[in-house]
This record gives C-alpha cells, structure tokens and sequence, in this order.
C-alpha cells in the first residue's frame, strides 16, 4: 500500500494520461491510464515461475488492468492472445506494437573475435523457461563431431547458483562450454559478430530480442518453435522442437555444418531485423496515445 501512495504523489493531478509501462498499475490512481504487458509469464507457466505469492500478485493486477485501463498495449500478437486466454475478454483496445531493434546492431565493426575457437552462442538470463539444460544436453551430443564450443553469456553466478544442473552438465565436457558472466556492450556486439550461429531455446518469450539482435548483426539463428518466436523471427530462423533435445543437436549440426543455409538465414535475417524500428514502434504507440486522449483534447504527440 505505501507503495501505492507513492505512485499517487508522484502522478501529478493535472495528467492526462498515465503510460504504465508494465502491468503493476498503481491501483488507487482513478484518472485515465494505459499500460504495456510485456508477457504472463507468471500465469502461463507457472511451474518456471515458483512462488505462488507471485502468481496472486499477478492475477490480481491483471485483474484491475482489466478494469481500469482505458487500452491495453502488448509487445507481440502472442502476448495479446495470451492475455485475453488467461485472464478475459477486454473492452478496451489492446493493440500489439512490436518493439524496435537499435541501429548500432547493423553496424558493428569488425575487431577480433573475444572467443579463440569457432562458437555457438546463447545470449541471456538463466530462468528455468530460458531452457539452458536442453541447450546444454543438445550441444554434448554433437561436441565430439563439431570443433566449435558453446558460448553463453550472462550473469555467471547466476548460472552457477541458479541452476545446478546446467553447470554440472557443463563440466563433463571439460572446457568445451564457456560461461562468460556479464560483458560490455562492445564485447556484446563482438559476440554476436564472430559466433557461428545464434541458438535461443526459450520456453518462453513475449517478444525476444536477441534473435533480431543476432540478425542485425549478421548472425544466423537457430530458435525454438514456441510462443512469441515464430512470430517475431518468420521465415529468417532455423526452429527446432523446445522439448526434443534430438531435435536441436541435428538443427545445430545442419546448420554447422551447412555454410549455404548459414548464408542464406544471414541474407534473410538481415531483411527481418531491418523492418523492425524504433520510429516504428514509438509512432504506432504515439497513435493510441492519440486516441486515448480523444481528438477533442487538442493534443499533438
């Protein structure tokens, strides 16, 4: 509650529209509001998301965005179908703007590789819907018919501390796997510029940025088939089953192994992340803006 109050003496009293930018609305507020939902994580799976206070937290500020939203933004159609499956029907409009990738991913420059051998790399957090174990199992089957390692970026502790069995599985290939824990920007873009291939496992995405980022950067991916991530990547990745580990130790051994498909998801991938802009994204978000305020409110984004 007190951080409810809070929310309400920052809101000043003349504002027109609050924009919140995620679904924990401030409750007590009346006046006219319009939130993003990014994802329903907590609700939709909920056996990666322990903790049944947060599974409540969430239905209970779904329940009064539902209420008291005057419109509804979502980051892709999957997370608008996902939310009118798993919490209702709306009246407002719930519009899905597709987020934008940074023209800094088309324009890397090309220094040498922070990795001394050929690489396939994941990119991201580890929660347990980010699916590393099967990442992990898939690249131990094909690491003694591929001279590449597998490279995972991110917070090394907690891939240590967060998921136990990941980094024992690692450890039976004896340096073959690398955590790097987290990296600069810079050393981020090199990544993405030397790795061989891109592979996103993910049970779970309301968006999915990496794989466009990878794209952008001239990397072809290899993605897995669910929730938001056909939508988003199309006809530009390589998909694979996110429950079949045989199924992704053969789609990264084709595309290791095949430089014509890597060339061709790289042409493909290109295109993809280029029809994906920011000016884009913030003049459809602009455009609901406008209509939230009405025309008769004489406002101009």
């Amino acid at each position: 509650m007190a951080e409810q109050i809070d929310y309400l003496r920052a809101i000043p009293k003349e504002t027109s529209l609050y924009f919140a930018t995620h679904y924990n609305i401030p409750l007590l507020y009346s006046g006219r509001m319009m939130v993003t939902v990014y994802d329903l994580m907590h609700l939709a799976m909920p056996q990666f998301a322990p903790g049944i206070h947060k599974r409540i937290y969430a239905k209970l500020m779904f329940a009064a965005l539902r209420r008291k939203a005057r419109s509804v933004l979502t980051i892709s159609e999957f997370t608008r179908h996902e939310l009118e499956r798993i919490v209702g029907g709306f009246k407002q409009p719930v519009t899905p703007i597709h987020l934008g990738v940074d023209n800094e991913w088309f324009s890397i420059p090309s220094l040498p590789s922070p990795h001394s051998r050929p690489y396939v790399l994941y990119v991201g957090n580890i929660k347990p819907h980010k699916n590393l174990k099967t990442l992990v199992k898939a690249f131990i089957k094909i690491a003694s018919s591929v001279r590449h390692d597998l490279v995972l970026v991110g917070k090394k502790d907690g891939f240590i501390t967060g998921d136990t069995e990941v980094a024992n599985l690692a450890q039976t290939l004896g340096g073959r796997i690398h955590f790097t824990g987290r990296v600069s920007d810079d050393k981020l873009h090199q990544y993405f510029h030397h790795a061989e291939t891109l592979v996103f496992p993910s049970h779970y995405e309301g968006f999915g940025l990496p794989p466009l980022e990878a794209m952008a950067a001239g990397c072809p991916v290899v993605v897995s088939n669910a929730a938001s991530l056909p939508e988003v990547c199309g006809d530009a990745a390589l998909y694979f089953d996110p429950h079949d580990v045989n199924d992704l130790s053969s789609k990264l051994e084709l595309i290791l192994a095949n430089s014509v498909l890597r060339d061709s998801l790289r042409e493909s991938g290109l295109v993809r992340a280029r029809s994906y802009t920011w000016d884009r994204c913030v003049s459809k978000t602009c455009d609901v803006i406008q209509t939230v305020l009405g025309e008769d409110a004489g406002r101009k984004i």
